[in-house]
């Protein structure tokens, strides 16, 4: 008997014991990847190398980029280079981006006024975006932090509120500050669950980010199908990754 062939397999790593990839899980599987979870936060190790994965998706969570006194925060910051180096693809989603900004030099800061961004806000694309995004694009947004932008990296897309959303390192890694991944019961729960950030000056209702859903997760979706089946197009030979003293040398560019 011929042994059936596996299925490329994608690494998420998310933030709490009880996280959810969401539908970016969702797509990956219909995409024909097999997923493997781990929460380097609850105890979990990652992996020494990016050989057994065909690309690996770091997720959000209540924490900071610069929690350093936390171990697993150190641990991933350290990791992060490994896996874009390897030149498979790479996705962070808000503090996933976040841990990738500052491995390549940039800082995680909140808002200089002390604004929250939680709910439906749009986004427009850069220059360098406008092959990814529209303008007049609302995406869901968690977060009282934001990334700068490396200087080894392109901008995608801006906001009103925190500048930057969207940004790409070389072809293969990508940062969002915002959230595809959240589905309907998600963004119920976190309302519950997350509700004191509600509070956070600039934060919508719950009601407000339901009826936000309502008019924009159509498009949302329809958008995270494309850029899933773009993302996974984007393997490129292995790079080196630039620290903050180091400028970059991405093959191809």
């Amino acid at each position: 008997m011929i042994p059936a062939k596996s299925s490329p397999k994608i690494l998420l790593i998310v933030h709490q014991r009880y996280s959810d990839p969401g539908r970016v899980g969702l797509r990956l599987r219909t995409h024909g990847m097999d997923l493997e979870i781990r929460r380097p936060a609850c105890g979990d190790s990652l992996p020494d190398s990016m050989d057994d994965y065909a690309g690996a998706v770091v997720f959000g969570g209540p924490m900071s980029a610069n929690d350093d006194h936390e171990a697993f925060i150190r641990d991933e910051l350290a990791w992060i280079p490994r896996a874009v180096e390897s030149g498979k693809p790479f996705l962070g989603i808000c503090l996933g981006a976040q841990l990738l900004a500052r491995t390549l030099g940039a800082t995680v800061t909140p808002h200089a006024d002390e604004m929250a961004e939680i709910g439906y806000f749009p986004i427009c694309p850069t220059a360098a975006g406008r092959d990814l995004f529209e303008p007049g694009f609302h995406v869901f947004q968690w977060h009282v932090e934001g990334f700068g932008v490396p200087d080894s990296a392109e901008l995608l897309a801006t906001g009103d509120i925190f500048r930057n959303q969207a940004f790409r390192y070389g072809r293969n890694a990508y940062g969002l500050q915002f959230h595809p991944e959240v589905t309907e019961a998600m963004n119920r729960r976190w309302t519950i669950k997350g509700a004191a950030r509600l509070s956070n000056r600039g934060a919508q209702s719950a009601e407000e980010q339901l009826a936000g859903r309502a008019r924009h997760d159509n498009r949302m979706s329809r958008w995270l199908d494309r850029f899933i089946v773009h993302w996974l197009d984007q393997e490129q030979a292995p790079v080196k990754v630039a620290s903050a003293e180091q400028p970059a040398l991405v093959a191809g560019d």
